[in-house]
C-alpha cells in the first residue's frame, strides 16, 4: 500500500544512489502513512516529509529501467503491468512490520530490521554488483 516498506525503500535509495538515478515508490493500492516509518527514518536522518502513499497510478512517470517489488501483491502486479513492456522486474521479499505485535519497542525493531535488509539490498543490487556474482 505504499506506506511501509517501499516508501523506507525510497529515501534510503535516494541517499545511497547517485542523484542522476530516479527513484520512485508506489503501490498496488494507498495506505495510510504509517509514524513508526518516520521514525526509522529519522533515526537515519531521513524524512518523508509531505509525501503520502500513492499508487502506480499517481506516478508522474510510467518509464522505467527496473522495478523492484517487495511484496507478492506487488509483484504480481508489476509483471501484469510490465507484460509487454521492456522492463525489469526483481522481486525482494521483505518481511511486513505492521505484523509485528508487543510493545513500541518491539515493533520499532522490526521496522528497523526492514530498513537494514533494504541498505544491504540497495547496496548488494547497485553499489557491490561484483558481490552478487562472487567475484571480488
Amino acid at each position: 500500500m505504499n506506506a511501509v516498506r517501499s516508501p523506507i525503500a525510497e529515501q534510503l535509495a535516494r541517499r545511497m544512489l547517485p542523484s542522476t538515478t530516479f527513484v520512485a515508490s508506489a503501490g498496488v493500492r494507498a495506505g495510510e502513512r504509517d509514524p513508526f516509518v518516520d521514525a526509522v527514518l529519522a533515526e537515519e536522518g531521513l524524512s518523508l516529509g509531505e509525501r503520502q502513499p500513492r499508487t502506480l497510478g499517481d506516478l508522474e512517470d510510467d518509464y522505467f529501467d527496473l522495478i523492484v517489488t517487495l511484496a507478492p501483491e506487488a509483484h504480481h502486479a508489476a509483471l501484469e503491468l510490465t507484460r509487454s513492456l521492456a522492463v525489469e522486474v526483481e522481486y525482494w521479499p521483505m518481511p511486513d512490520p505492521t505484523d509485528t505485535g508487543g510493545t513500541r519497542e518491539h515493533i520499532m525493531a522490526a521496522y528497523r530490521d526492514v530498513r537494514e535488509r533494504l541498505k544491504a539490498r540497495i547496496s548488494r543490487r547497485f553499489l557491490l554488483p561484483d558481490a552478487e556474482n562472487g567475484s571480488d
